[in-house]
């Protein structure tokens, strides 16, 4: 075993502070978020839809199993905690990794050690690596084999969408878990339980601070527990180190960052204002959808969430009513994660301006979901025999002068595209009209 390996193997549980090695007010150096990380599952708060009573996360652990996986959620939800937890609660070794630091090299310490660790337990540590979109495809890769022969437990954490971020081939060995901000009461508990805390939290400082101050700062941390423990913190040590005994929402109100006060990426207006923002592009008002851009920019809202939903618009709303919108939503999604904001606010704004004042039509989106709908019901129909790879009977459009011949596509003919009446689809419309004409009565019943 190298050196580098018996590091990381003596370091598995991570750098937590063990208060019998380390004196108060050493520990006070530690920010008050990770002194008061939960050890233990029950302690955990939030993410009910997981980890609730009779949920299947929950049943899994309580019975010594964990999945590889991946947790999916923003800052401050608890993945982190809740990996030590899971390490806890199923008695595995746990190896923490982080993957904008860590190289090839180290990684196959990792591997060899759990490999090792699994042979002569017969139980597999789980490897923890924090942010692992930062991996690259080598990276990943390295962790295929074990992943598959279970020498090891993946549990990797992101604050990026994993289908996006992470290698297909890795992702198919995960389940992944999406973890929610917390909501404004799950943060109320925690910071009511930092300031009850005499040994690790704030407890020691007998401080009062106002119910309002709490549930301000717990709707303006953006379900956040890491940044309302910070701010918590923050005025708690400000207060004690004026002198003060007490304290108030004002003494809250100068801490928090403007951007915060306006929108709140957990609470219901975060959803209200993506909904105005879609459904004033939808009724073609650009002012009203620039403005709702302009309160998630500066909210803070992730640049490449507003370009995706765009992206969406431009192929549910807009359609093919003017096919070139989907055509510049991708460029302005791909400008926007190239340039970055400030500029980038300029890139979305003219893509949402494009879209509120483009001609609309759902059809595309109609069409699909009708499709899909047919098949949940059993509609599953055979190819045609000319249309089989070898089959016979197939007529090449291009060889007729119209580049179109009248000849069944489907078994049983069935519409599920009705185009609409504006923009490019009018045309669409016209044609499609021209050549249905060319059936004989009998496939025009079938196709209605």
């Amino acid at each position: 075993m190298s050196q580098m390996q018996k590091d990381l193997f003596e370091n598995y549980v991570g750098n937590i502070i063990e208060e019998s090695k380390v004196s108060r007010e050493q520990g006070l150096e530690v920010p008050l978020a990770e002194r008061m990380r939960p050890a233990k599952l029950e302690d955990f708060v939030g993410q009910e839809h997981l980890l609730g009573k009779d949920k299947p996360l929950r049943r899994l652990l309580e019975a010594g199993q964990v999945p590889s996986c991946i947790l999916y959620g923003p800052p401050g939800s608890g993945k982190t905690t809740l990996v030590r937890a899971m390490a806890s609660l199923t008695g595995r070794k746990l190896f923490e990794i982080n993957a904008v630091t860590a190289k090839v090299a180290q990684l196959r310490d990792v591997v060899d050690i759990a490999r090792n660790l699994k042979r002569s337990t017969g139980k597999s540590a789980i490897v923890f690596i924090d942010e692992i979109y930062h991996f690259n495809k080598q990276q990943q890769n390295a962790l295929l084999p074990s992943v598959e022969r279970g020498d090891l437990i993946l549990v990797g954490t992101t604050t990026e969408n994993p289908y996006f971020e992470i290698n297909k081939t890795l992702l198919s060995r995960a389940v992944v878990f999406e973890l929610k901000p917390l909501a404004p009461r799950d943060i109320e508990h925690i910071l009511y339980r930092a300031l009850r805390d005499k040994e690790k939290g704030l407890g020691m400082f007998d401080v009062e601070v106002d119910e309002q101050a709490i549930a301000f700062i717990s709707r303006a941390a953006g379900g956040d527990a890491r940044q309302a423990l910070l701010r918590l913190e923050s005025v708690v040590l400000a207060s004690v180190a004026s002198g003060k005994k007490r304290v108030t929402l004002e003494d809250v109100v100068q801490l928090a960052p403007k951007s915060l006060q306006i929108y709140d990426k957990s609470s219901d207006k975060h959803y209200d204002i993506i909904s105005a923002f879609i459904k004033s592009m939808r009724g073609s008002d650009p002012d009203a959808a620039v403005y709702w851009l302009a309160r998630m920019v500066a909210g803070g809202e992730d640049i490449r969430f507003i370009a995706r939903r765009m992206l969406i618009f431009a192929a549910e709303d807009v359609g093919l009513a003017n096919p070139f919108a989907l055509v510049l939503a991708e460029a302005a999604a791909s400008a926007v994660d190239h340039v970055g904001l400030p500029e980038a606010r300029i890139i979305l704004s003219e893509c949402a301006i494009y879209l509120a004042c483009a001609e609309k039509s759902n059809s595309s989106y109609k069409a699909i979901d009708s499709a899909l709908n047919a098949i949940e019901k059993g509609e599953i129909q055979e190819v045609p025999l000319h249309l089989k790879s070898h089959g016979e009977g197939y007529v090449y459009p291009h060889d007729d002068p119209r580049h179109w011949v009248p000849q069944k596509y489907m078994t049983v003919p069935k519409r599920f595209y009705f185009p609409g009446n504006v923009g490019h689809e009018w045309s669409i419309s016209k044609r499609l009209q021209k050549l249905w004409k060319r059936y004989s009565n009998k496939n025009d019943d079938d196709r209605n």
